[in-house]
């Protein structure tokens, strides 16, 4: 499936893009965004396009070939204070993370990030990671394996789950998407397998984000980004689950008003003073239009801020 870039119009409008302004895309997957930023950049304008993903890379490296401002970087967006220091860039006019998988990553069976198709189980971003899905099923106590699909996947049967998963595997290892459904569908009342959706969405979910330490990454990397903006400068977000978008959203208000004084004092001693302001008091959402285009963008969510 070709990669269709999600709140694409949206996003760049927001970064209030500078013609000759530095950009990072920390996200670069399919180039979609970086393109429409580079056509919007002149003279010394430049874009640093960050990606864990080598196959990521090389596909946009071929789609933004005829722009010669832009400067790849196969990393995590985690050593992004370490990326442009490296690159002796001290400041920064705006930064784009999009949060989701790329299609091309959810749509190779080999990455196994799908749970419609068997594949191994696998789900790293970064393929030369070390651990994968199936190290964490057949290696993680049935406490870990608890607290990951209650906390990443916010699924109520959580337990039930990993204690069938734990039981499973002590007769044998778990190696595809299809054992790890096997185990989650033997658990279900009949009325539970006609609920709507697919009972393994969650679990996959949890376990993406476990694998590549999302929510880890987004709340290090949070200050680092504020940390390189220049004044007006813009950090643009677009999360696809709701545990993401709460911790941008509470990044954001705490840059907004990050006074820890009590409530009760009359005026501020803490001395700590606004570092960003939030643009639009809600996050933008994909129209039915992209929706009915792109069904993946049905859940994604864009935030904006900006530096005072």
């Amino acid at each position: 499936m070709e990669h269709k870039t999600v709140l694409l119009k949206e996003s760049i409008v927001a970064l209030k893009i500078k013609k000759n302004g530095i950009y990072v895309d920390c996200t670069l997957g399919g180039g979609g965004h970086s393109e429409q930023i580079l056509i919007n950049l002149e003279g010394s304008g430049k874009l640093v396009a960050i990606d864990q993903d080598s196959f990521a890379i090389k596909k946009s490296k071929e789609r933004l070939n005829k722009f010669n401002n832009v400067i790849f970087i196969k990393d995590n967006f985690s050593n992004f204070k370490n990326i442009l220091d490296s690159l002796q860039i001290q400041n920064i006019d705006g930064v784009l993370l999009d949060l989701g998988v790329s299609s091309f990553q959810f749509d190779d069976r080999d990455r196994g990030f799908s749970y419609w198709d068997e594949a191994v189980l696998d789900m790293r971003m970064d393929q030369d990671a070390k651990n994968d899905a199936k190290f964490i099923l057949n290696n993680y106590t049935l406490n870990e394996i608890t607290r990951v699909f209650t906390d990443y996947g916010e699924e109520k049967n959580a337990y039930r789950f990993a204690k069938a998963i734990k039981k499973a595997r002590e007769i044998k290892e778990l190696n595809t998407n299809k054992d790890l459904i096997d185990v989650i569908k033997s658990t279900l009342s009949e009325k539970e397998k006609r609920k709507q959706g697919h009972p393994a969405r969650k679990i996959f979910q949890a376990l993406r984000i476990e694998v590549n330490q999302e929510l880890k990454v987004l709340e290090d990397v949070l200050p680092l980004i504020v940390e390189k903006l220049n004044p007006g400068g813009r950090i643009v977000i677009i999360t696809f689950h709701s545990i993401e978008d709460r911790i941008v959203k509470k990044f954001i208000k705490k840059m907004e008003n990050p006074c820890e004084c009590p409530s009760d004092f009359p005026i501020c001693i803490c001395g700590k003073v606004p570092i960003l302001k939030s643009i639009g008091k809600k996050p933008i959402l994909p129209n039915d239009d992209e929706i009915d285009i792109n069904s993946r963008a049905r859940s994604s969510k864009l935030r904006i801020a900006e530096k005072i």
